[in-house]
């Protein structure tokens, strides 16, 4: 939104506080309410999934507060500038007033306002300012995103110095929090049978409770492999599919190589996520957008014009050390425009409820990250829309894309960083701009990678299985209806999966039945050993996804098991009568 929209709100709320229009209360917000209201606690957290509400559920405690003069005055404290001129916005909305130009020289603000919005990092750099602005008046303090209290431990002191004062302490969270040994001020910890401290929140509403009330729209995720060949600086030439058991050297290459904005993955992809959301625009959501997370800006701008040859349109594109970015994320937010394109910018700032097709084009892989991501396309505006996003086939984005429904507690004394990723370090890289190629990038270099839908994710469970670009197979989920409720959502996906899985036992049937006539041809006109290897890694391929389906074996496991039972090396360096034998293999499985 622009400064002009927040001042026109600020200013209408001043004039007449009583215009504010009032906004009914979700459910979860209603119950959580009460339990405030009834124990009126010095400190509050709630847990709530993104997208559920919480903006709304802390303007109302304030409401609350302010009205029967518990408190006085509100700081509101969030992690961006961008955030602090949304939640300003959004309390004007609610007749509330608050200042989010308020800086550390000013001292003071106009008595107009009903207090401030400030961030983590302008309070850590003069706690005592705001401990003095806290005891002034009494004093509610909303801690949006408390996660970010856990940073640094600077920041945490700087917030307990700075508002321990406060009558009142309301902390949100939409985020997992991470495992450390630094407590997040005015939370509440318990032990845990081994010792440990977990975080207790008072009121909890995670994704599965928000899908089942309808406040968020069902993700599926579409997950996209194919094979990937780059060169390493010695001269190697190597190919490796993803979503195959790789070294963690082969998986990044492959996955970069599928990035690649020359190669043949992103063009594919980025048409596939096209034609899905014209199906969400025709089929009941008229205004749906779509946002391409690529990794630095040469991509991006690459992106965009890709996405220009595939639509006749400019994209909107939103580079993180744009100073007018967050003017630019308000523009597409209140346009009909179809996609943007943005280097990282997932944080909690990006609000475009209007997302619904989102392809994630970076090789981030932090839980942290991945979790906002997502939760930028889930929040529900009607009933029955549904969220689209498109990946790579890589085993650790699968994995959570699996346990989207999965919350976190905060844990001390049992620090993960190196060994799960929840750690807002790895998020604070995950979010910083890039534009020199690593070392990693300079080491080797992409050849090209062909794309194929591989299956598609949803509430935990796979489904489909290999689909190449443009067939009927890969058209069936794209063209899922734009308006669905989950369970109908379950349905169709099941009712997909089976039509599929007798296509391919059917073509499996005509397959044999065509054997001998097809041996015979290549005895005539002998094929290249390039078109033999890759022929059958894609007949392998298509019964390691059928083997998965019928005994829900993870498709990594399949190919390991046929390696230690068959020999040889991985799939993308065996040979021709390897690849023969571990079909046959699997073929008496």
């Amino acid at each position: 939104m622009s400064e002009a929209q927040l001042d026109y709100s600020v200013r209408s709320v001043l004039s007449d506080p009583s215009q504010a229009p009032s906004r009914p209360l979700r459910a979860w917000q209603r119950r959580a309410l009460t339990k405030y209201l009834s124990t009126k606690p010095q400190d509050f957290l709630a847990v709530a999934t993104p997208g559920a509400g919480k903006t709304t559920f802390g303007l109302r405690v304030a409401a609350e507060l302010l009205a029967d003069r518990t408190v006085e005055a509100v700081t509101v404290v969030a992690p961006t500038e961008h955030l602090k001129h949304q939640w300003a916005l959004a309390a004007a909305g609610a007749g509330i007033p608050l200042d989010s130009n308020f800086r550390n020289s000013d001292g003071m603000t106009s008595s107009d306002y009903r207090g401030v919005v400030v961030t983590y990092a302008q309070v850590a750099t003069h706690p005592a300012l705001h401990r003095v602005r806290t005891e002034r008046r009494k004093t509610l303090v909303i801690l949006d995103e408390v996660h970010h209290a856990g940073d640094a431990k600077s920041w945490g002191d700087a917030i307990r110095e700075a508002f321990t004062p406060a009558v009142r302490r309301l902390s949100l969270t939409g985020t997992p929090f991470r495992s450390d040994d630094s407590p997040i001020p005015f939370i509440g910890y318990e032990p845990d049978a081994d010792g440990s401290l977990r975080s207790q929140a008072d009121h909890s509403y995670n994704y599965s409770d928000a899908l089942a009330d309808g406040v968020v729209r069902p993700v599926v995720f579409l997950a996209y492999s194919g094979e990937a060949r780059w060169r390493t600086s010695a001269g190697d030439e190597f190919s490796a599919r993803l979503g195959e058991p790789l070294t963690a050297e082969q998986t990044q290459r492959a996955w970069r190589t599928a990035l690649d904005p020359s190669g043949e993955w992103i063009p594919t992809v980025l048409q596939a996520a096209d034609t899905r959301l014209a199906q969400l625009r025709n089929g009941g959501m008229p205004d749906a957008g779509g946002l391409v997370i690529a990794s630095d800006q040469a991509t991006a701008k690459a992106y965009a014009k890709t996405l220009k040859r595939i639509t006749g349109a400019d994209p909107a594109v939103v580079l993180s050390d744009d100073p007018n970015a967050s003017e630019r994320i308000g523009e597409f937010a209140e346009s009909d425009e179809r996609w943007m394109v943005a280097v990282r910018m997932v944080s909690e700032g990006v609000d475009v409820p209007r997302l619904a097709v989102g392809v994630y084009a970076t090789s981030a892989s932090t839980p942290l990250f991945f979790a906002q991501a997502v939760g930028r396309f889930v929040r529900s505006r009607r009933p029955g829309e549904t969220a689209s996003i498109f990946l790579p086939s890589v085993p650790v984005l699968l994995e959570l894309a699996s346990q989207l429904e999965a919350q976190r507690d905060h844990v001390l004394g049992k620090p993960h960083r190196e060994k799960d990723g929840w750690d807002d370090e790895l998020l604070a890289e995950a979010n910083r701009q890039r534009d020199e190629p690593g070392e990693e990038e300079k080491s080797y270099t992409a050849l090209g990678a062909e794309a194929e839908l591989d299956q598609v994710i949803y509430d935990g469970s796979s489904f489909g299985t290999a689909a190449f670009s443009t067939t009927e197979e890969e058209q069936d989920y794209l063209g899922l209806p734009g308006l669905l409720e989950p369970d109908q959502v379950r349905a169709l996906l099941r009712q997909r999966q089976s039509q599929q899985l007798e296509d391919v036992a059917k073509r499996e049937a005509e397959a044999k039945a065509a054997k001998a006539a097809e041996q015979a041809e290549q005895r005539a006109r002998p094929q290249t050993v390039q078109e033999r290897l890759r022929k059958l890694r894609k007949e392998l391929n298509t019964l390691v996804s059928l083997h998965h389906h019928r005994t829900r074996k993870p498709h990594g496991a399949i190919y390991n098991e046929l390696q230690r039972v068959c020999g040889g090396p991985p799939t993308a360096m065996a040979t021709v009568e390897q690849l023969e034998e571990r079909i046959a293999t699997l073929r008496s499985w």
